[in-house]
């Protein structure tokens, strides 16, 4: 059987969503939060090097608007790794492991999943 991990916050609708959906349609997952766990720096790295930095980092959500401006501007792989690690929510969600691939947002659903 395949090992799914889905990665994110618990009070995030769209983790709520993949992990309604990953039960209905029977897809045992293990959930990893970001608050409670913390993010580790090499599954960071690994995630940066699958998908690169721009497509993990979430410009849309209430950690990057509280964000100072001096901070959101003139990003490069550095320091928009910095700000991840630092703040966690950053990260877009979920985030899913499932036999080494990343899969990351929940725009497709489970079939994009398993796709």
């Amino acid at each position: 059987m395949a090992r799914l991990t889905l990665y994110g916050i618990p009070n995030c609708d769209t983790v709520r969503r993949a992990r309604r959906e990953l039960d209905a349609a029977g897809l045992a997952h293990e959930f990893h939060d970001f608050r409670r766990q913390g993010l580790d720096s090499a599954l960071l790295d690994r995630w940066i090097a699958a998908v690169g930095w721009e497509r993990l980092l979430n410009r849309r959500g209430t950690t990057w608007r509280r964000l100072p401006e001096e901070q959101r501007t003139g990003l490069d792989a550095a320091h928009a790794r910095d700000l991840m690690l630092a703040e966690p929510t950053l990260v877009r969600r979920p985030v899913i492991e499932r036999d080494g691939a990343i899969h990351v947002g929940w725009d497709g659903g489970v079939e994009a999943l398993l796709g």
